[in-house]
């Protein structure tokens, strides 16, 4: 059966950029190292990236993930969902939720507005996904959302050595919606500790 997944890299302290991210600057100010576990090409770290990719049928993102990715800095023909591989391979499907939709998308048809809520994304990407997984890959703000929604199975964390001190917190400050977890995997790797847990409630 298809499992929801969020899936992010997250400092120490709790941040998945560091402070001022926009279009130009997806990882914040300075933000790369918070990914360096990404592009270091360790043999643990291209195991997590492959497993994820090849389990992935859908991606959900927020409009903000998607301003970075559609922007002139953002993804390539090079450098995608994944990271750096070869992204004519059939990427997989990408459903953005958002208030509404923007006027162009320089990554096409590829893209789907959602403009009627979490559960709807959720739907929409499972039958997308077929009997793959549908992963939520960002930002904080959206990952939050979904895991407060109870619209997810597994949360996978990719937890930098960093201690950022602000930026975007996957966690809000406010009061939230409680979430037991139980631990199904770590992996220690250079530059992260990945993490896999499964959502109970």
């Amino acid at each position: 059966m298809t499992s929801v997944i969020v899936d992010i890299t997250m400092s120490l302290d709790g941040f998945v950029t560091a402070p001022g991210a926009d279009p130009k600057h997806g990882l914040g100010v300075d933000g790369e190292a918070l990914h360096e576990w990404v592009f270091n090409h360790a043999p643990l770290n291209q195991r997590v990236l492959d497993g994820m990719f090849d389990r992935t049928g859908a991606v959900i993102m927020g409009r903000n993930t998607f301003d970075v990715i559609d922007g002139p800095e953002g993804w390539s023909d090079d450098l995608g969902y994944g990271a750096e591989r070869d992204q004519a391979v059939a990427p997989p499907p990408i459903f953005v939720v958002t208030h509404s939709a923007p006027d162009t998308c320089r990554l096409g048809d590829r893209i789907t507005f959602v403009t009627d809520g979490l559960p709807s994304a959720v739907e929409k990407a499972r039958a997308a996904a077929g009997e793959k997984d549908v992963v939520i890959m960002g930002g904080g703000q959206i990952c939050h959302a979904f895991l407060a929604a109870g619209l997810v199975d597994l949360l996978n964390i990719h937890l930098s050595p960093l201690i950022l001190g602000a930026g975007t917190r996957l966690f809000p400050v406010e009061e939230s919606r409680r979430v037991a977890l139980e631990l199904l995997e770590t992996v220690s790797a250079p530059g992260a500790e990945h993490l896999s847990y499964k959502v109970l409630s």
